[in-house]
């Protein structure tokens, strides 16, 4: 057989495969991630996540705050919820992006209401996954009304002591963090920031109800008093580890939730 036959089978074949990949995002569906990470965690907790989103066809900037993860060399008491607010807002400045796509996880959800507050202008959604919903002036503590300060194995030395943070594991690990983390207020009362689009995801395991979970939740009630869109996820706390495809599809599917009119006080 003369060499032209077997291009045209190559032509036809390589055709037939690129019909069977899936075409790119357009342009405007690519969206700019910035995703945080939750208390004693870092960037890598996002990163299987995050390679999703980037095979998707979307940017994404796996964030880690000071003294965490790979930046654990700057672990210090002084660390506070301010410097881990301007860790993500100078990202987003310095990178100079613009239509971010904020996403927060658990004390995470402290860091993004404080960047909204700051710099509403550079977002186009925020998405609190199992995350705190804080009031303007509280901080976590305040949220979850713990009785955690109190106790002194767990918060000594001016650090947050859990029992996942293992000395000597092998990276990527969970870091101790300073209690000033916790402590320290958020401001959430700039009139852009209140306006934009926001998402709430509640990872709920096999376990526990929704229904139920909605009554004690108070980052959920949060959200539903201020008319944000509500969703949940089959999962554990940390499910954007267990199914990171899943929460990488919930994450970019939440671009199309609009906020509602307030929902009306409990009575």
């Amino acid at each position: 057989m003369s060499p032209l036959p077997y291009r045209i089978i190559a032509m036809l074949l390589g055709a037939l495969l690129l019909g069977c990949v899936a075409a790119p995002l357009a342009a405007a569906d690519r969206q700019t991630f910035v995703l945080v990470h939750g208390a004693t965690a870092g960037g890598w907790e996002w990163k299987r996540t995050g390679q999703f989103l980037v095979e998707d066809g979307h940017t994404v900037y796996r964030s880690t705050l000071t003294g965490l993860g790979e930046r654990e060399h700057l672990n210090s008491t002084e660390i506070d919820l301010q410097t881990h607010i301007d860790d993500v807002v100078n990202l987003i400045l310095f990178e100079d992006l613009h239509d971010v796509v904020l996403t927060g996880h658990s004390y995470g959800g402290m860091v993004i209401t404080g960047v909204m507050d700051r710099i509403p202008e550079r977002l186009r959604h925020v998405v609190f996954l199992d995350a705190a919903v804080p009031e303007d002036g509280q901080s976590i503590w305040d949220l979850f009304g713990s009785d955690f300060p109190q106790d002194p194995e767990r918060f000594r030395d001016g650090f947050m002591q859990v029992p996942w943070v293992e000395p000597g594991a092998k990276p990527p690990y969970s870091v101790r963090q300073s209690i000033r983390c916790f402590n320290q207020p958020v401001s959430y009362r700039n009139p852009a920031a209140l306006a934009l689009p926001v998402t709430y995801v509640a990872f709920v395991p096999k376990d526990q109800s929704a229904e139920e979970r909605a009554k004690t939740d108070r980052s959920w009630r949060n959200a539903r008093a201020r008319g944000w869109t509500i969703r949940t996820f089959p999962g554990g706390h940390v499910a954007q580890q267990e199914d990171p495809r899943g929460v990488a599809t919930l994450i970019a599917a939440s671009m199309e939730d609009r906020n509602t009119a307030p929902a009306p006080a409990a009575e």
